[in-house]
Order: C-alpha cells, then sequence, then structure tokens
C-alpha cells in the first residue's frame, strides 16, 4: 500500500521536472528552485535555489543547486497551474478502490 502511494507521487513529480516548486523541511526551512530531478525515494534535486526566509537561515544564501533527501521533507508546494486536479483524484479513486478489494 505504501509502495503504491510513494509511486503514486514519484510519477506525479516526474511530470514537475523543469517547474519551481517550493520544499519545505522538517527543519522549516523552505527551499524555492526549479525541480531538476526526483528519484523512488523522493529524493529531489533543485537548481537555482533561493530561500524563502533568508534571514532564519543565512547561511543559505550562498546555495545555488541542492539535493533534498525525501525523509527529511515536511511539504512540496506546487505551481497551481501544474495540477491535473481530475487526474489525481482518478489515481486516488483507483487506490481507494484497490484497498477494499484487497480487505
Amino acid at each position: 500500500c505504501a509502495r503504491v502511494i510513494t509511486q503514486l507521487f514519484y510519477s506525479f513529480f516526474k511530470t514537475l521536472i523543469g517547474q519551481e516548486v517550493v520544499v519545505e523541511l522538517k527543519n522549516d526551512l523552505a527551499i524555492r528552485g526549479t525541480l531538476h530531478s526526483v528519484d523512488q525515494y523522493l529524493n529531489v534535486k533543485l537548481l537555482n535555489v533561493s530561500i524563502v526566509e533568508p534571514d532564519k537561515f543565512p547561511h543559505m544564501q550562498s546555495v545555488k543547486h541542492c539535493f533534498v533527501r525525501g525523509s527529511v521533507i515536511r511539504y512540496v508546494q506546487l505551481p497551481k497551474a501544474s495540477i491535473d486536479v481530475e487526474l489525481l483524484q482518478d489515481a486516488t479513486r483507483k487506490e481507494a478502490a484497490q484497498q477494499r478489494a484487497a480487505k
């Protein structure tokens, strides 16, 4: 079940490559950048990064590209125009139906 959900997110994030996203980490650092790559563990590589709150994290201002381990990501803010709500709803319905069938 968790693997299917991870694959769903992985497939979705692959469609966002090349778009600007904001990745919020569990330590409250928020990084804005262009999504360059994502792997099956939901690790992401961002290019042309900037820190959302540079006053809180001044030591991060010189970072231009970064790799973020998936396990430290709290949220990913996506560009509204890139979200296909119907596709996500369909995938969620299919997942729920598979879970019901497995019980």
